[in-house]
């Protein structure tokens, strides 16, 4: 159960690696979070991560989680909830892809979307049915600033997104009233390990400012959080143009999220 100040003490990360989760579970465990679930392929980098975090006072487990696997999403996260309530839920896993060659090859662009989309609407309703049931709880949903308006450089990944986005939402609304509060965050390109190589867009950020604005929105128990703020503003113009206008006129490479 949150402390009495309303900080979370038990958290589950889907997509144990992941730098903005991980991020957040520090800033938490810093207001006292406490239990930390790591879910994600079993690899030395997942096991290296629980670790740091039980160096910084947490009692953090591995658990085995594959979005690609859907199947064994009841059966995993299920063992998970029956050890006891779970406060927040972080669902941050998700795979860019390279546009120029997923383009070229279906099974890849698939890959892509089944990771981003429907591998997160299989966890995400099985967290939120079983927080629903312990009456308590929040599902953080890591979406994009991409999601608000799909270009040619970057549609494979940010399609997925911007399905995950509005499934995130109706979630939220079907939720209301239960005690479960969904909120999706639409960060911009962040500087991680997944975005090495790539060309930063304006407005790039960080990981722990992400953090630092989820931890906020969740304080406030908003539906939607913008990473950086200002992007709000940014994709809302880009929306009034015509795609025309938007459209690149060729190829371009090195186009990172944003």
């Amino acid at each position: 159960m949150k402390d009495v100040v309303g900080s979370p003490q038990s958290l589950l990360v889907l997509g144990g690696t992941s730098e903005i989760a991980l991020a957040t579970v520090r800033r938490l465990i810093t207001r006292r979070a406490r239990t930390v679930w790591l879910a994600g392929r079993p690899s030395p980098a997942l096991e290296s991560t629980a670790r740091q975090l039980r160096d910084l006072g947490a009692d953090a487990l591995t658990v085995p989680f594959d979005a690609l696997a859907p199947e064994a999403h009841e059966v995993t996260l299920g063992k998970v909830f029956a050890e006891g309530d779970i406060d927040l839920v972080l669902l941050a896993f998700g795979v860019l892809g390279v546009q120029a060659r997923d383009e070229t090859d279906p099974p890849a662009a698939v890959r892509v979307a089944q990771t981003n989309y429907t591998g997160a609407v299989s966890a995400a309703l099985i967290c939120a049915n079983a927080m629903r049931r312990q009456g308590h709880g929040s599902l953080v949903v890591l979406s994009s600033a991409a999601a608000g308006r799909v270009r040619r450089t970057d549609f494979i990944h940010a399609s997925a997104k911007a399905g995950l986005d509005a499934f995130a939402q109706g979630l939220g609304d079907a939720l209301r009233g239960t005690g479960v509060h969904v909120m999706v965050v639409r960060p911009g390109f962040v500087r991680t390990k997944l975005t090495a190589g790539l060309r930063p867009a304006p407005l790039a950020t960080t990981p722990q400012a992400v953090a630092e604005v989820i931890e906020e929105g969740l304080r406030r128990r908003a539906p939607v959080v913008w990473a950086p703020g200002a992007l709000r503003l940014v994709t809302a113009a880009r929306r009034l143009l015509p795609r025309s206008v938007s459209r690149p006129s060729g190829p371009r490479r090195g186009a990172g999220p944003c």
